[in-house]
């Protein structure tokens, strides 16, 4: 009989220590599982903030510069955002002055990194509208400034290539200032200019 009874006892005892073994190994895998939750929201949350950064520094680096001259009241080089158009460009300026001719940008035009943008003044502007299209009825010179792509193929040693060139760079500048300037373009050189200076200006 007393044996049975320490047979009973220490089955009893065994399941005993089983049962807290198995609570002990239940309470760490639980704690594991919310270290493990832990980690997973840290990283998502230094993922977002990385995602955050990373748009902040493209926000602060798609700018552009642009200089805006000629009759604005403002002249300088403005910051300006890399989408603008020429009008918020003249309004960064301070707008143009009075004696400026309305007509002579295109206002909707998007802007480009380095672009100079120059406001004619009514005169300006008269001057170099003169007659028909880029080339002047008083003394048959074409215009650097406001001659087509076809007017300016008629000039000696300028071919489609050169004259696509005269129009970008115009553009880019915001018109000739002088005809020597021809000669800043790719291709043109000493010998091209010596036979098209008598036959253009600005």
């Amino acid at each position: 009989m007393r044996k049975r009874q320490l047979l009973g006892y220490s089955f009893l005892f065994v399941l005993i220590i089983l049962a807290v073994w198995n609570l002990m190994g239940c309470a760490s895998g639980e704690g594991e599982t919310a270290e493990l939750s832990e980690i997973s929201v840290s990283e998502g949350e230094e993922s977002e903030e990385t995602e955050i950064m990373q748009e902040e520094t493209q926000t602060e680096t798609a700018t552009i510069f642009v200089h805006v001259c000629g009759e604005v009241c403002a002249p300088g080089v403005y910051e300006l955002p890399s989408d603008s158009r020429v009008y918020e460009a003249l309004e960064a300026a301070g707008g143009m002055t009075e004696t400026a001719d309305f007509s002579c940008l295109n206002q909707a035009e998007r802007v480009n990194d380095g672009q100079q943008i120059y406001v004619l003044s009514k005169e300006e502007a008269r001057n170099m509208q003169e007659g028909s299209g880029g080339v002047q009825e008083d003394d048959g010179r074409i215009s650097l400034n406001t001659a087509s792509k076809e007017e300016l193929m008629t000039l000696a040693g300028i071919g489609e290539v050169k004259a696509e060139a005269i129009i970008r760079y115009r553009e880019d500048k915001g018109g000739f200032t002088s005809v020597e300037e021809l000669k800043e373009i790719e291709g043109i050189k000493e010998g091209v200019f010596n036979k098209v200076k008598d036959h253009i200006k600005i």
